[in-house]
């Protein structure tokens, strides 16, 4: 399964009042303006695309467990085109240590439903023994342990990176360990910001797209101050695929 941003995002995905009519844009904030962004609880909702038709809803949630300790919620739930396109809903999950701002994963989930199939992976990150392993619904040669470096993150906790990393011309570099799976992530912040018009609300934003996927591109579109992206996008052979366009976002205590 691909990481959905991973959805990635779908992460997606990581991602407070920038918003704006389409008569008042706000201007981008010079690279040196552009303060790192702080961890915070929020909620926020999109709109599910697959292949340009509206085909369901997803949420996104970050939450405050006390202490170091966070979770990040995705979820997407399809209407019946959706689900019988995709053949199921996911909810992804995963908990985490916020040191210093940098994201340290715990534990991982993933919950697949479908009309006539049901998954459900668990992941604990053992940073002790700098190892990690799932277990579930899995393929057994992605059930043995991985070696942990400092710095690996889940799929969702690299959503929430890009939010914290974006900066106009930057180059993001990031270890994927999710699912049994390792993988690097590379992806460029374009140099200059652009508007995108997500509803009835236009942005100044930063495109950040991965360009080590192959086949398979994922877009975010990042905000300075917008704890979520307000679009996060999946292409596969350069066609569209599933898009999540931000509805609303709040904070939350």
């Amino acid at each position: 399964m691909k990481p959905l941003f991973s959805l990635a995002l779908l992460a997606l995905f990581a991602w407070q009042s920038a918003h704006a009519q389409d008569a008042a844009v706000p201007q981008p904030a010079p690279v040196e303006d552009v303060q790192p962004a702080v961890l915070e609880p929020f909620v926020a909702t999109y709109e599910a695309y697959n292949k340009g038709d509206l085909a369901g809803n997803a949420t996104m949630q970050v939450v405050h467990n006390g202490g170091a300790q966070w979770r990040v919620d995705l979820g997407i739930k399809g209407n019946r085109g959706f689900a019988g396109i995709l053949g199921l809903n996911i909810q992804q999950s995963t908990v985490f240590d916020d040191i210093d701002g940098q994201f340290r994963p715990l534990t991982q989930s993933t919950i697949r439903k479908g009309l006539f199939m049901g998954k459900k992976i668990n992941g604990v990150y053992d940073w002790n023994a700098h190892s990690a392993r799932w277990q579930g619904s899995i393929k057994d040669e992605r059930s043995k342990p991985v070696a942990l470096r400092d710095g690996d993150m889940s799929g969702l906790l690299i959503n929430l990176a890009v939010i914290r990393d974006a900066r106009p011309g930057a180059r993001l570099q990031y270890r994927f360990v999710d699912g049994g799976r390792v993988r690097d992530h590379i992806y460029q912040v374009a140099d200059d910001t652009e508007t995108i018009k997500v509803g009835e609300l236009s942005y100044n934003a930063m495109r950040v797209s991965r360009v080590n996927g192959g086949n398979d591109e994922t877009i975010f579109w990042v905000v300075n101050g917008v704890p979520t992206p307000v679009r996060m996008l999946q292409r596969e052979d350069g066609r569209d695929g599933i898009d999540l366009r931000l509805i609303e976002y709040q904070g939350i205590q």
